[in-house]
């Protein structure tokens, strides 16, 4: 799923009242880590996570990572900060990704 440019600025103003729910540290980002962001994901569909300062993981590496294991779409980076979205398979948690703005046909 590609996000305009409409839609992550959708999600950012969304995201910017969020608190960070995980934090990357010293241990890294493990198997463990991803399956709760997944399943945070799920229920939640926009998240934010930040990497403590001694984690030796830069916010872009941690960010690939998740992208590429769980297919969600990293919305936005500052600093270590990052914010995900994944639309919910469940129709009961589809909040955010019912109201994104759609992609005009030309």
């Amino acid at each position: 799923m590609d996000l305009t440019g409409k839609q992550k600025r959708f999600l950012r103003s969304k995201a910017h009242h969020l608190n960070p729910i995980f934090q990357i540290g010293k241990n890294g980002l493990n198997k463990e880590v991803i399956i709760q962001i997944g399943e945070a994901l799920e229920k939640r569909e926009l998240l934010k996570i930040s990497l403590l300062q001694n984690t030796d993981e830069t916010a872009q590496e941690v960010a690939n990572k998740i992208e590429a294991d769980l297919g969600c779409e990293v919305v936005q980076i500052i600093g270590r900060v990052i914010v995900l979205f994944q639309p919910s398979t469940q129709e009961k948690y589809q909040r955010i990704s019912t109201q994104i703005p759609t992609k005009r046909k030309k």
